[in-house]
């Protein structure tokens, strides 16, 4: 039988406190609102600045190569083969309507292979420039690590076009072969699916090659390395591959659970997976009891764990404003046992995210739309980005603004404004930024709802130009508007008060000076926390001298 690795939820946590982490929710076409295919990607980096990559379609001499940067680090890996033509892409998503995703998980360490050529962020981008489907994307993606190498660790890919969904995972071999092994299931049309940063497959289907398929090696390998040595039905990708620690269940399978428990009643039966990693895994996908809206997985991506048994607003962490945010380091020990943050899929260092909605049967411009954000998800604003777009706007472009300089027409910077502000005093704060926030995603809906609607009744060219013109309206809208309502929280809330308003506007006295604003303290829960600490030395007393 397999091997199994978990270790208990008291145990080292190490799988919550990954450095990049990142979360990505899957729809399949029956199972949205809207007939579309939808992924969702969360690029979680504390050091990662939030902008939106764009690579022009291009066409190359026979010889000509291509380096291999490595995503994350900029570090050379070597030089393949340029294809004759590349294909536009915007962010994650390409001019075909083809878009991709990932999360890291890691795995077994040995199985890193150094030599490796082609890490997991070239990977997509290359994909993107050479693709126009799912399929044809999986089977270029597993072609190039399988003659060049895989340079990265275990990874989990959501890869989708506007007629079906896969998830894919793999790892390499460590060097001890070229290649990698994986495998890739296809979500099932009418169901919800994700993964985040621990590996999902467990067992999958060995004669269905239409919808399941995958490295002719993947069990062989592992039977070689005792990692597995069952029937060959009984195969887990998960539990062979990859290293099931609290962390991963909790701080990661977690997030795929709340995205499920959302949408199915049913959820509660894997709890105990999540909680201490007892009985079964959790499956793969379900079916929703209703289907997603577009809306509903930008809200999803806003997720705490609200309403959940570990809803982040509840505990003494939460402090007086009821913050659902934890600092880093997510493991910490008290009288020589280790206790866990939860790690939710709203997170303060979020670098962007995106709500890819893929559709079919829609005039070429709007194949893709890539809703878009920057920083936490909590609080960014989803801006429609179309396939046909081909140059970021400059809110969004690479090159404005970095993680150590501030351009404040950076939507990344504009954003971070608002977020950091509201971390101090959140429950005060959100209703402000909810307002500006849910206006603006209100009146783009609308706005996109009024122009996809034109747009199939023009020549594609006046489409493409039409859409492109809202995609820039909006970044930009969205960022100055955010900019400006960073200013407003700062005055608003300023050194601890809170700045009274009539008709919108902050208040005058009838003699033109600001009226005296008010003090809201704290919450009764923090009063008593500081009361159970202190209270002795804290109570107020009758001076004796009073009694005489």
């Amino acid at each position: 039988m397999i091997k199994r690795l978990f270790i208990a939820l008291l145990a080292v946590c190490g799988g919550v406190a990954a450095a990049d982490a990142c979360t990505s929710l899957i729809a399949g076409p029956k199972a949205t609102a809207d007939g579309s295919v939808m992924i969702t990607y969360a690029a979680d980096s504390h050091n990662l600045y939030g902008e939106l990559y764009n690579q022009p379609a291009a066409d190359y001499a026979p010889g000509a190569m291509r380096k291999v940067v490595e995503w994350d680090t900029g570090r050379y890996l070597g030089e393949i083969p340029e294809v004759a033509h590349t294909y536009a892409t915007i962010g994650n998503m390409n001019e075909h309507g083809l878009a991709i995703g990932e999360s890291t998980w890691g795995g077994r360490p040995e199985l890193e292979d150094k030599e490796g050529m082609i890490d997991y962020g070239s990977l997509i981008y290359i994909t993107l420039q050479r693709a126009k489907t799912a399929r044809e994307a999986i089977k270029i993606m597993t072609d190039l690590v399988a003659e060049y190498g895989y340079a990265s660790s275990g990874e989990s890919f959501s890869i989708a076009d506007g007629k079906e969904v896969w998830i894919m995972e793999l790892i390499g071999k460590g060097g001890k072969s070229r290649g990698a092994v994986w495998v890739a299931c296809r979500v099932p049309d009418d169901c919800i699916s994700g993964h985040a940063n621990h590996s999902r497959i467990h067992r999958f289907p060995l004669n269905d090659k239409e919808n399941c398929i995958y490295s002719p090696d993947v069990i062989s390998f592992a039977r070689s390395q005792g990692y597995f040595d069952g029937k060959d039905e009984e195969f887990s990708f998960s539990l062979a591959y990859a290293i099931a620690d609290c962390g991963a269940l909790r701080g990661c399978d977690g997030r795929v659970w709340a995205y499920f428990n959302r949408f199915n009643n049913s959820m509660e039966s894997s709890l105990p997976w999540i909680l201490a990693g007892e009985g079964e895994p959790m499956p793969l996908w379900v079916k929703p009891d209703k289907k997603v809206s577009v809306r509903e997985m930008q809200w999803m991506m806003r997720d705490h764990f609200e309403d959940t048994p570990m809803d982040m607003t509840k505990d003494v962490g939460a402090g007086p404003y009821g913050v659902p945010y934890r600092w880093r380091p997510l493991t910490y020990k008290v009288d020589g046992v280790e206790y866990t943050h939860e790690r939710a899929i709203a997170t303060q260092q979020t670098a962007f995210s995106f709500v890819a909605q893929l559709r079919d049967k829609v005039p070429a411009a709007m194949k893709g739309v890539l809703w878009f954000g920057v920083d936490d998800t909590n609080t960014c604003v989803y801006v429609p980005v179309y396939n046909c777009v081909t140059k970021a706007p400059h809110c969004y472009e690479v090159g404005n603004g970095d993680m150590y300089h501030i351009s404040w027409d950076a939507a990344f910077w504009a954003h971070n404004y608002v977020a950091n502000q509201a971390y101090n005093r959140y429950s005060q704060m959100i209703p402000d930024i909810r307002r500006v926030q849910n206006g603006l995603e209100d009146a783009i809906e609308a706005a996109v709802k009024e122009a996809e609607k034109k747009a199939r009744k023009m020549s594609d060219a006046d489409a493409r130009t039409m859409l492109v013109d809202l995609t820039n309206h909006w970044a930009e809208k969205s960022t100055r508007d955010f900019k400006a309502l960073g200013d407003y929280l700062l005055v608003k809330y300023l050194d601890g008060n809170v700045k009274k308003e009539k008709d919108g506007e902050f208040e005058y006295s009838p003699d033109g000076m600001p009226v005296y604003p008010s003090f809201p303290g704290y919450d009764e829960r923090y009063y008593r926390s500081i009361v159970k600490d202190a209270g002795d030395r804290l109570k107020v007393f009758t001076p004796a001298i009073n009694e005489k």
